[in-house]
């Protein structure tokens, strides 16, 4: 099965979860709950309980509208609300819920002040805009551009979210020139999808996908399962490489969660999702 990059991007959106930032200085009330939301193994009770989350996130970004730090949670948090949704049974709550992320993406983008309106500018404009940003906002880079990334893929392939596709391969090209290890080497994540989520015939860079995907590795060492999945999911089963394919799994599937407890939400929901594509195998080779 082939995904459209924008759809890729969703799938694999999901797998980045609630996680909490230690850069950002939150307001004391949420950094319990972030630090409980990063260290959950229920992945039914983070469907339940995340709603809360983000209507408080909502609450404080009323007072303080422009405040980064919230608007960088808040657009994470709503990234990745919406990839769980099908995870949660509800899918159908998933296109809303990325538009808002979208919207709380744009705006932490735009809090440089180059890139406000970054949706619309010129690409000639935006380029510029985006390639002038400096080390101090490689988060804001990062996470808009997954909020971005997620709007589109929750889009079903409408032309106008897919026309955005390339601003956010731009900002992700930024955040690799910037500092390419951040979280986790996310960019290199996200690239690796962004190129082998397509057959060669029409248009896929195999080869440049899992360079990415290895680089990726390198930097979590091994330990950020979202990468492992992405690449067993977005390269090996591409490419029709059953060995890579499982041992991928295989080795998401074995981590001890023990050895990175900051990490415990999202290696849980990688491993659900390694499970169900390892529970497929036959089906795709």
């Amino acid at each position: 099965m082939a995904f459209l990059p924008g759809q890729a991007l969703f799938v694999g959106v999901a797998l980045f979860a609630l996680t909490g930032c230690a850069s950002l200085v939150l307001p004391p009330m949420l950094e319990p709950v972030v630090e409980n939301l990063n260290r959950q193994t229920d992945i039914e009770l983070v469907c339940e309980g995340a709603p809360s989350f983000l209507l408080m996130l909502d609450s404080l970004l009323v007072s303080s509208p422009d405040n980064p730090g919230l608007l960088q949670n808040g657009a994470r948090a709503y990234t990745a609300l919406a990839g769980l949704m099908p995870e949660c049974g509800r899918p159908e709550r998933a296109p809303a819920l990325a538009e808002k992320a979208r919207d709380y993406g744009l705006r932490l983008i735009a809090t440089r002040k180059e890139l406000a309106g970054a949706a619309g500018m010129p690409l000639a404009d935006f380029t510029r805009a985006v390639q002038a940003a400096g080390p101090g906002e490689t988060g804001k880079l990062f996470w808009g551009g997954y909020a971005w990334a997620a709007w589109i893929g929750a889009s079903q392939g409408a032309p106008e979210a897919m026309a955005d596709l390339p601003r956010v391969e731009l900002i992700m090209q930024q955040v690799l020139a910037l500092d390419e290890g951040y979280y986790h080497g996310g960019a290199h994540v996200f690239m690796g999808i962004y190129h082998g989520s397509l057959p060669v015939m029409l248009g896929g860079r195999p080869e440049t996908s899992r360079a990415h995907f290895e680089k990726a590795l390198a930097f979590g060492g091994r330990r950020f399962l979202p990468a492992l999945v992405a690449y067993a999911e977005f390269y090996a089963r591409q490419n029709m490489d059953r060995e890579l394919f499982v041992s991928l799994l295989q080795e998401a599937l074995a981590f001890d969660n023990s050895r990175s407890p900051d990490l415990t939400l999202v290696n849980a929901l990688a491993k659900r999702r390694a499970r169900k594509l390892l529970a497929q195998t036959d089906d795709f080779f």
